[in-house]
């Protein structure tokens, strides 16, 4: 049996005895709703009984403004688990896409949590997330970038990210992955634990089937699909933190 609650922006699902805690941070425009476009990846780890908290939200240019308030919600939401269930084994930092790099800017720098698992690191700058960005900038002659950029954010992460358990998950087909970027400044830290595997899908993997992509795609598909998203489930379920 699983108990639901909303938290702010959290939408929280407890089990009666949960052997640890995800905090979910989904990527760029499908995390308004977490708990729907990442429905099979929560449910998996649901039944291997864990707690797991998404954030919803929609991405802006300030992502470490994002990051503080994901933060600070997910510390409220903790705080009323603990207070339902009691003191929580383990607790797991789960990123997806633009995902991970809100989590790596928390404020405690990753200290409050036993690991971060960072699935698809996605950093580009904003003219490149955002296609009709540069054409807009180049015709009107103006500069945007997200705040921090990119090269800022990989600083931040070997100055200022304490966490040492780092599981990063890319995919064969996957393009818009920067994982390999993120382990090298993971790895230019002292006492890095950090480690990097590949496993057979694309970006959008992570993310549950939707209706339309349902009624296109063949039940085969499908289960394939569903097959990737439960090995997701295994390597964050079962890593040895």
């Amino acid at each position: 049996m699983c108990t639901f609650r909303r938290i702010n922006d959290v939408f929280c699902q407890w089990p009666s005895r949960p052997v640890g805690l995800i905090e979910l941070i989904g990527g760029s425009y499908v995390s308004i709703k977490p708990e729907v476009t990442y429905k099979r990846l929560i449910s998996g780890l649901l039944k291997r009984n864990f707690a797991v908290h998404s954030w919803g939200y929609i991405p802006n240019f300030d992502h470490q403004l994002q990051a503080n308030h994901a933060w600070k919600q997910f510390r409220q939401s903790r705080k009323s688990l603990k207070k339902r269930v009691g003191l929580v084994p383990k607790s797991i930092r789960l990123g997806h896409s633009l995902g991970c790099k809100l989590h790596l800017l928390a404020p405690d720098g990753g200290r409050n949590c036993d690991g971060l698992v960072a699935i698809s690191f996605n950093n580009f700058k904003a003219d490149k997330s955002i296609p009709l960005l540069r054409k807009m900038s180049q015709k009107l002659n103006f500069q945007t970038e997200f705040s921090p950029s990119p090269n800022e954010t990989l600083n931040l992460v070997r100055e200022h990210y304490l966490q040492v358990n780092n599981l990063l998950i890319k995919f064969k087909n996957d393009n818009l992955d920067q994982n390999d970027f993120l382990l090298k400044s993971l790895k230019e830290r002292s006492s890095d634990k950090s480690k990097i595997m590949v496993l057979d899908g694309n970006h959008l993997t992570p993310v549950s089937l939707g209706i339309r992509e349902k009624l296109l795609k063949s039940n085969l598909q499908s289960s394939l699909k569903y097959e990737k998203i439960d090995l997701i489930v295994d390597q964050v379920s079962h890593w040895k933190i």
